[in-house]
């Protein structure tokens, strides 16, 4: 295999399915940025023309070019000719007007190469969300259905590791359910927010005068962006929300992954996995892989949300490496977020409760019976489910 061949790999490589992170890789490799940077090219193009700042019958060479580039150019050739000026952008302008001939001053009118860069990246996110998401609301459903289905299985509640009152497992897991949907709906409100960027060389529209704004909403609309309220090439918070989201949904995720990998001890054996891992070693062993993997992939997003926080301060009108560190730190992101969800949804879909061991480890504190509101707080959790 080829150096090119290797720059175009699906991110995560071998370790994706493992973590999880494969079906969010497909949204995120070379094939996806390129198309999603030509995406907005064309729609940049046709934006333009309505707007008369460039030919219109110079649209339909402009998108038959793109056709081409979509088609013929290996991802990996144009990140290999991004080195040079800092992002892909700027080769891809180079090629897409070449291939456009006589219509390729409709290529890239107005923009800078940030404009396209964010835009696309957008529209990645977007993708890499909607799977993100999918894989969120299965596991929730899922805990949803043993919330429903143990609403009244005693079992005893732990405190600082040590068993305290009883509870029910209905209760455990329809608080797993209560965190899922609410870090889903979070995420799913600030991906939905992120707009179109469009503000030329300095934020100022001034290439596209006087129909700056114009241009910029027109993009929006055929994107299916939500439209800007001013350029946000170097004001980032849009990034951080977007961040801290994801973060959250990790947490989620991680909290019932560490219960569930606590609750399978052999001592404790409460809970298991449909489908437990084995040992190359150890045959007895049945390990709850997917709740391992889960939190294996959560533990990675604190600090890639850490990255992003402290990459916020884009100095003046284009930032000098802060902007460049947003787009592996948020694709790592977005992978490590997408795996913890798709791990959990493997692990809670094929839960296998035990309430026997579930009574044995109960009787071994004198507590009481089932607290009276356990079932009552389940159906309130389960009721308000959006």
């Amino acid at each position: 295999m080829t150096t090119l061949q290797r720059m175009s790999d699906v991110p995560g490589g071998m370790l994706g399915p493992l973590l999880g992170s494969d079906r969010v890789a497909a949204t995120l490799d070379g094939q996806a940025w390129l198309a999603a940077l030509l995406d907005v090219e064309v729609a940049l193009t046709h934006a333009a023309a309505g707007q008369g700042l460039v030919d219109a019958a110079d649209v339909v060479g402009v998108v038959a070019a793109a056709a081409t580039l979509r088609s013929g150019l290996d991802p990996a050739v144009l990140a290999a000719e991004a080195v040079e000026g800092g992002n892909p952008v700027i080769p891809l302008a180079r090629r897409l007007r070449a291939a456009a001939g006589t219509a390729g001053g409709a290529v890239h009118p107005g923009a800078t190469s940030q404009d396209v860069m964010d835009t696309a990246l957008v529209l990645l996110v977007r993708a890499a969300a909607a799977v993100i998401g999918d894989d969120l609301a299965a596991a929730a459903a899922a805990a949803a259905r043993l919330g429903a289905g143990h609403r009244d299985t005693p079992m005893a509640a732990r405190t600082l590791g040590q068993q305290a009152l009883p509870t029910t497992f209905g209760l455990v897991a329809a608080g797993w359910c209560a965190g899922l949907d609410r870090a889903r709906h979070g995420l799913a409100e600030v991906v939905a927010a992120l707009p179109v960027q469009f503000g030329g060389a300095a934020g100022t529209l001034a290439a596209s005068h006087p129909d700056g704004p114009a241009v910029a909403d027109a993009l929006a609309d055929r994107l299916g962006l939500p439209r800007q309220d001013v350029p946000w090439h170097t004001e980032r918070s849009r990034i951080g929300e977007l961040a801290g989201a994801l973060g959250v949904a990790a947490g989620a995720c991680a909290k019932p992954a560490t219960d569930v990998v606590l609750l399978a001890a052999t001592e404790v054996g409460e809970v298991s996995e449909a489908e437990p891992g084995g040992s190359s070693s150890m045959p007895h062993k049945r390990n709850p892989v997917a709740a391992v993997t889960a939190r294996a992939s959560a533990h990675r997003a604190p600090g890639l949300v850490a990255t992003l926080l402290a990459a916020a301060d884009h100095e003046h009108q284009r930032a000098a490496g802060a902007w460049h560190c947003e787009w592996p730190a948020l694709t790592d992101l977005l992978l490590a977020t997408g795996g913890a969800a798709a791990r959990l949804r493997t692990c809670l879909d094929g839960l296998v409760v035990h309430p026997d061991a579930m009574a044995r480890n109960l009787s071994l504190i004198d507590a009481g019976g089932i607290p009276h509101h356990a079932g009552e707080l389940v159906d309130r959790i389960l009721a308000h489910r959006r």
